[in-house]
């Protein structure tokens, strides 16, 4: 179904200000207004959210919000969900209207459609197996498992009969895996046999049979045939046949209903020093948050109601965007998956193949991580080629800050397909609460360079280190309101101690959550990385984004990391790590042309004190640099104290910045 041309379309956040209007009397003079209201009287919002969008639920609730407190919010109280209900509503009328709900493809050209009626089904059957095997409310169902249809499913099956998802994907390492699971300790274990990744078969048969083995919780382990060809893991069962089951059971199957704070999955903080963080959230609070935030402000609708939406948000499981991208189906969206590299190979890059994925699958709302469209630009990528394209009505970014050059990159890109109004709807969120707290909206200005907005009901504000709100001046990004989707506590975690001292140790009772942020005077906002990973030059702050953003913009340089060795008392010291384009060498002339660009765009204060090229810059699985892990690394920590190699992008490249911080410590 081809989607409405943007120009007939009415954006969904003017069609809840008419009905705000409608139903409640209330009128806003601009987007200011909507989101001061919708941040001091959260029960009168998250009502109308709840609303809106027609949630059900067998028992009313006797409140919104009973325990207005960070942490402790007590959320509809009384009320009784299931995330994976609220999806499978939409199953009659999407069918009806000729809407899949899952659209899929991977490296190897395996294009598949996955109806509403066969996704509810597939849910029935392995949902009534997992009861039968004995999986109860509260039980931990853990999956190793690759961005397809079958892990979709398999997370709505545990949703459906109460039981707790968690997810790691299969290009993560056997102990960075066993550092998640082991905490939680799953009774089944869902997994498959191998993926394809840049061009490469994966076999992952033996790293499932270590996972199980080194899991005594785990009860049954579902192996799905991922690759194909290979020899069945020892005491496995294949989820194929699982999820083949169509009988009259099948057919009646319906989700429980559960209380609105009942476990829905734990997800996990990148783990750069210790054991992960556990992060448990709840059905409730994510289907109201996901909702707003994927139709309000990512202005995603259903499929069915004569829009053609079709969502992609590229990430792998190991992601919270992952998460991001199923909800997608909370709302009836067709939701389109690619699984494997978004840039083709080593041996031959291919930046085209997401894009290419986007034209055949009519996609509307194209996201991926900042670096993926900074890659593109790199790449020449001329998307010219592929006229069906002009589809697409927005682009989607997190994970990091994106350039401003990089978004005018983009801009003509579509300009050149005839979309003149290409929307960017930039995101800055977090694992911690799955959701974001700056984001786009539709109907504002749009600024390169820039995000729109503070998210409605996200009492977003930068705080000085006295706690004192900031406009125009960068401080901690600080959230002073509880929102329904915040984590309900963290698994195993005695006395909420490492819960508290995450986000609450700075400024008791307000959420701190570390990063850099300015709130400009119209409400839009600039993140400037991780406050923890800042630099600070002689007293004056300064982000790394903006940084990066004056040396990238040199040809030359194709990645940067920047890390400032001021600590304790030391004085500062900034090297400069970075990746040049083949053949291109370092000389003085180069250093001299990235010390002038940094000059230049920001002040001399931030030119490196010295410049080295690197093989590679580390970053994480979600695409993240790892500033902090390796400031701490050139500080003298040990390597495996402050990184963890299994949540790495690139653990290889780790082995230069060893040396160099040993180099370093030799010379005093």
């Amino acid at each position: 179904m081809a989607p409405t041309p943007p120009a007939e379309r009415t954006p969904h956040i003017t069609r809840y200000l008419d009905w705000l209007q409608h139903t409640r009397g209330l009128a806003f003079a601009d987007y200011d207004a909507l989101w001061r209201w919708s941040t001091t009287d959260l029960e009168g919002f998250w009502q109308s959210i709840w609303d809106y969008f027609a949630m059900e639920s067998p028992t009313p609730h006797h409140a919104v919000l009973a325990n207005d407190a960070m942490p402790g919010a007590e959320w509809f109280p009384g009320a009784q969900t299931n995330y994976a209900r609220q999806v499978l509503r939409h199953v009659d009328a999407a069918h009806a209207a000729g809407c899949p709900a899952i659209v899929s493809d991977n490296e190897r050209g395996q294009r598949r459609e996955l109806s509403w009626p066969d996704l509810q089904r597939q849910v029935a059957a392995l949902a009534l197996h997992l009861r039968a095997q004995g999986v109860q409310r509260g039980d931990r169902v853990a999956a190793y498992l690759p961005n397809i249809p079958e892990t979709m499913v398999a997370f709505l099956a545990v949703a459906s009969i109460g039981a707790v998802w968690s997810v790691c994907a299969p290009d993560m390492g056997q102990a960075a895996v066993l550092d998640r699971f082991r905490q939680i300790e799953p009774v089944v274990l869902i997994a498959c046999d191998g993926v394809t990744y840049g061009g490469r078969d994966l076999d992952r048969t033996q790293t499932v049979a270590e996972l199980r083995a080194a899991l005594p919780s785990v009860r049954q382990l579902l192996v799905l045939d991922n690759l194909g060809g290979l020899p069945p893991v020892p005491g496995s069962q294949p989820l194929a046949a699982v999820l083949a089951r169509a009988d009259a059971q099948t057919a009646a199957f319906e989700p429980d209903w559960l209380p609105f704070d009942h476990p829905l999955w734990i997800v996990y903080s990148s783990g750069t020093t210790g054991l992960p963080k556990p992060i448990v959230h709840g059905h409730g609070g994510i289907v109201v948050v996901a909702l707003a935030l994927s139709t309000l402000h990512n202005d995603v609708g259903c499929s069915y109601e004569g829009e053609g939406a079709r969502f992609l948000w590229y990430s792998t499981t190991g992601w919270i965007m992952w998460n991001c991208q199923v909800a997608g189906l909370l709302a009836g969206t067709t939701c389109c998956i690619f699984d494997g590299s978004p840039g083709g190979s080593r041996e031959q890059p291919d930046w085209e193949v997401l894009w290419r994925f986007a034209e055949s699958t009519g996609v509307t709302f194209f996201g991926a991580g900042a670096a993926y469209f900074a890659n593109c630009m790199k790449a020449g990528v001329d998307l010219s080629r592929y006229p069906g394209l002009a589809r697409v009505r927005a682009l989607g970014t997190t994970g990091s800050p994106l350039a401003e050059d990089v978004q005018r990159w983009g801009t003509a890109q579509f300009q050149r397909l005839g979309v003149q109004d290409i929307w960017w709807c930039n995101v800055s969120g977090g694992t911690d609460f799955a959701g974001g707290f700056i984001g786009g909206l539709r109907t504002l200005p749009l600024v390169p360079g820039k995000m729109q907005c503070r998210m409605l009901g996200s009492a977003v504000e930068a705080w000085s280190d006295a706690g004192q709100p900031l406009v125009g001046e960068v401080g901690e990004l600080v959230c002073t309101r509880p929102i329904p989707s915040m984590p309900l506590y963290f698994w195993n975690d005695a006395g909420d101690a490492r819960y508290l001292a995450s986000y609450f140790d700075t400024f008791p009772g307000v959420w701190r959550h570390g990063d850099w942020l300015r709130v400009d005077a119209d409400g839009s906002c600039v993140i400037f990385g991780r406050s923890d990973a800042t630099i600070n030059r002689h007293g004056l702050r300064m982000g790394t984004s903006e940084i990066y953003s004056a040396i990238e913009a040199l040809p030359e340089v194709l990645d940067a990391m920047v890390v400032d060795l001021e600590y304790l008392g030391r004085p500062s010291w900034m090297p400069l790590f970075v990746v040049l384009r083949e053949g291109t060498v370092l000389d003085e002339a180069l250093k001299g042309r990235l010390n002038d660009a940094v000059r230049r765009a920001l002040s001399p204060r931030f030119v490196p004190d010295a410049i080295f090229q690197v093989p590679e810059i580390p970053r994480t699985l979600s695409g993240k640099k790892q500033e902090l892990p390796i400031k701490k690394l050139l500080l003298g920590q040990p390597a495996d104290k402050v990184l963890n190699r299994g949540t790495m992008a690139n653990p290889g490249c780790l082995a230069w910045y060893e040396q160099f911080a040993r180099d370093r410590a030799a010379q005093g």
